[in-house]
């Protein structure tokens, strides 16, 4: 069975930007400030269906709730990270370097990463952001090259266990969204996927565990990270 069912194209699509940016927002830390611009946010992406179950979701919930699920999700789950460069390289020191690479990309683009910033460069919301706002061939290749991690996230989130007994992460449809925008996985990435999957990231410096005892695939709001940005990314720590 194919890890994704629709077929898309290996170019990057022309109308991109805005659903980019409207999943770099969605899949933002929750303050009264994204609630407040849910409308605005939803107008990036007004063919987006996809996104509805996100948007009613924080539409609907009390804040402190969703921020609480949102720490629950990606700050207390590894399987569910939004920095990139974890999924290839773990807590490796190869990491060191795929996360230069992001800052290079950064500065080449003529945009340079605010190191005070408390959070790193390979936050999926920076690169959304990043792709939207700055330069999109770039922000395409940097997301292409994490192909197989931004996978292993939606799959993640797909599967994750809510507490009412229900399956599937609010802020899966924005993932799902992102990797919609991007090619279909076929090959070495998704043979990555699936030792993801099995064995998780590589360990070197911290021992990590596989994936099959986590229950998400078993069944620092802060200042604007890039400078002239204006979407903080990241969960307080």
């Amino acid at each position: 069975m194919p890890l994704l069912s629709r077929k898309r194209a290996r170019t990057r699509p022309a109308d991109c930007e805005g659903l980019w940016a409207a999943c770099s927002v969605l899949l933002d830390y929750p303050t009264a400030e994204l609630l407040a611009d849910l409308d605005t946010i939803e107008t990036l992406a007004p063919a987006e269906a996809g996104l509805d179950p996100l948007l009613t979701h924080l539409r609907t919930r009390e804040l402190r709730t969703l921020q609480e699920e949102y720490v629950e999700t990606f700050d207390h789950t590894r399987k569910c990270a939004l920095y990139l460069t974890y999924y290839a390289y773990g807590d490796t020191r190869r990491r060191g370097t795929a996360l230069l690479g992001f800052k290079q990309a950064y500065r080449a683009a003529c945009m340079q990463w605010d190191d005070d910033s408390g959070e790193l460069p390979d936050h999926l919301c920076a690169v959304l952001q990043f792709g939207a706002t700055v330069d999109a061939d770039v922000a395409w290749r940097l997301l292409n090259d994490h192909r197989a991690g931004i996978e292993m996230l939606r799959i993640a989130l797909a599967g994750w266990r809510n507490h009412d007994g229900s399956t599937g992460s609010p802020w899966h449809a924005a993932v799902r969204a992102v990797c919609d925008s991007l090619p279909e996985l076929a090959g070495d990435e998704a043979d990555a996927v699936r030792r993801l999957i099995e064995q998780g990231p590589p360990a070197e410096e911290v021992g990590l565990g596989g994936y099959g005892a986590d229950p998400a695939t078993s069944s620092l709001a802060g200042p604007a990270l890039i400078s002239g940005s204006t979407i903080p990314v990241g969960a307080p720590r």
